[in-house]
């Protein structure tokens, strides 16, 4: 996309606090899925918007929890709220509507019938956790599998060990979403999914058809291929997120939790747009 001023305009965040905080059209699409306070016990006093825009100010610029601006909450209740959500499955939640949301208003059905999968490895930190050898990038951390339509939305997410091959990993995020997307059934994959290994897996969790989009070795240099660039465009735009630059999580649910904050951060914003032309 150019940069001419009506879109310079249209991205323009700096009147706000910060760049990653939420604008009232943005906040009106989370605050739905947050729970109320509750009837019994003190009341809440913690201002719930707060605490949503210091996880993405996080997921923004990549800071520690101790290293949050003291106009947010405190760290330890923000991180609280961040555990709590990531246990109840509140952020998948809003994650998978927005997406659908997002769907619906380019005309699309809420349910994606196409999906390009792919994955990418990630180095992780020193503080622990599980994690594995990529022998094909040389890496030494996780893999984060995604499953995303032909709008680059994404559906599907698992992260596991990078020594898990792509064949392997693409039945465990298939059959993740097989309730939440009845309708998928084609995808688009590259190379290393290729294989009667894999179609062997698929035919045992429902019915679903794998089209290879191979690379020419005929034509040098770089080339977009059809329908695989849309994943990696996803992945692009999650990365614009620096708390992805590397798996600095101890658990997966972060690791998935965190993953899940850079796409409602790309969704709400993307509606939030769209709205305004409404």
């Amino acid at each position: 996309m150019p940069w001419t001023e009506t879109a310079r305009r249209e991205y323009a965040r700096a009147s706000m606090r910060y760049a990653s905080d939420l604008n009232d059209r943005e906040w009106e699409l989370v605050a739905p899925f947050l729970p109320p306070s509750k009837s019994v016990g003190r009341p809440r006093t913690t201002d719930l918007r707060e605490v949503f825009n210091a996880i993405l100010y996080m997921a923004s610029s990549g800071c520690q929890w101790r290293m949050l601006p003291k106009d947010f909450p405190p760290a330890s209740t923000v991180q609280r709220y961040f555990y709590d959500w990531r246990d109840r499955g509140l952020i998948e939640t809003i994650r998978f509507h927005l997406a659908v949301a997002a769907r619906e208003l380019e005309g699309r059905e809420a349910s994606p019938t196409a999906g390009v999968i792919d994955s990418q490895s990630v180095k992780t930190a020193e503080n622990g956790g599980v994690r594995g050898y990529d022998a094909g990038k040389k890496i030494k951390g996780r893999k984060r599998h995604i499953v995303v339509d032909t709008l680059g939305l994404m559906f599907g997410l698992v992260v596991h060990t990078a020594d898990i091959q792509d064949r392997d990993g693409a039945p465990i995020t298939l059959a993740s979403i097989r309730t939440l997307c009845p309708w998928l059934r084609h995808i688009f994959a590259d190379g290393g999914y290729a294989g009667p290994k894999l179609k062997g897996a698929l035919d045992q969790i429902g019915e679903w058809t794998i089209e290879i989009v191979k690379r020419s070795d005929t034509n040098g240099g770089f080339k977009v291929l059809p329908k695989r660039w849309v994943v990696e465009r996803t992945f692009a735009w999650l990365g614009r997120c620096r708390r992805l630059a590397k798996d600095w999580e101890k658990s997966i649910a972060s690791s998935e939790a965190w993953i899940n904050f850079a796409h409602i951060r790309l969704t709400t914003r993307r509606i939030a747009r769209y709205c305004v032309y409404c």
